[in-house]
């Protein structure tokens, strides 16, 4: 059974780019909206994507990680200026 959802208090500035996008899309607000609000709930809870992500076999380390970032990120800006 369907259900149906109310929001309210909707700033003028966000409805209208709600709507634009919707335009842009071909569809009403109320299906942009929907497509969105699916988009989210198929989407796991960050307590569920983490124990997901604990599950999987790694050999590489925290250190691995952390000197990858590191390496990526480039030098740290000079603090001195």
């Amino acid at each position: 059974m369907t259900k149906t959802l109310q929001i309210r208090d909707i700033d003028d500035e966000v409805y209208a780019r709600l709507a634009v996008k919707a335009a842009e899309a071909g569809i009403t607000v109320p299906d942009l909206l929907r497509r969105e609000a699916t988009r989210i709930a198929s989407r796991p809870t960050m307590s569920e994507w983490l124990e997901r992500t604990r599950r999987r076999p790694s050999d590489i380390t925290s250190g691995q990680v952390v000197e990858a970032l590191d390496e990526m990120r480039g030098p740290w800006p000079d603090a001195d200026r």
